[in-house]
């Protein structure tokens, strides 16, 4: 049986999976896209991580500079180092892009939009950049990006800064750029939580990328 087409793909399944260890939730989207077939539902899930510095595959170690008693993950998405912990929305994208007929650039530009939408519903001006992915505001790095593509699905996706300790970052070089500052939703008078930020960034992720809503 052909795939279906992307108009009659089922709902994405939401997952809220809350606080989660960096590691095992790395290899649960790995085995989940190993297995999955061509009618498996797209699925997104919203959770925190404790800390933790995460390489992509092109990340360089000499980016960390004083990583302390953090542990620091290589992973298998796209980009440089990036710090995650506690307040900072993380939302992973298991979508199979052949069947939502969407290209790598196409989710990043979605994931992108998807945060610069939020942002203009709370009244803030956000922007993305042509030469650094991500989600910026006055200069500042709210929301960080990396994917990873495999049998032709995506998973990994991005990091919303919400109301968290930006200190870590300063231990880095963020996305491999010394000195990159950071912000967050608190510092920009945004005053979500993680659970609430997530609920609202839910209905503009699901149609910047095109995909039915649960």
């Amino acid at each position: 049986m052909p795939p279906a087409a992307a108009g009659d793909a089922a709902p994405v399944v939401l997952r809220d999976l809350g606080m989660v260890e960096y590691l095992p939730t790395c290899e649960r989207m790995q085995r989940f896209t190993a297995v999955r077939g061509p009618d498996t539902p797209d699925e997104i899930w919203f959770l925190t991580h404790p800390p933790v510095f995460t390489l992509g595959v092109a990340g360089r170690r000499e980016h960390v500079l004083t990583p302390g008693d953090i542990p620091v993950v290589q992973t298998d998405r796209g980009g440089q180092v990036t710090y995650h912990g506690p307040g900072q929305l993380v939302v992973y994208v298991l979508v199979d892009l052949r069947r939502a007929a969407l290209g790598v650039r196409d989710v990043v530009t979605a994931l992108e939009r998807s945060v610069i939408d939020l942002m203009a519903e709370q009244g803030v001006e956000a922007a993305a950049r042509a030469d650094a992915p991500g989600v910026y505001v006055r200069g500042a790095k709210l929301a960080s990006l990396g994917i990873r593509v495999r049998r032709g699905c995506s998973y990994h996706g991005l990091a919303l800064n919400v109301d968290m300790d930006l200190e870590p970052f300063r231990w880095i070089n963020p996305c491999g750029h010394a000195g990159l500052a950071m912000t967050q939703l608190k510092d920009l008078g945004v005053p979500l939580s993680v659970e609430h930020a997530a609920g609202a960034l839910r209905p503009h992720l699901l149609t910047a990328l095109g995909l039915p809503g649960s």
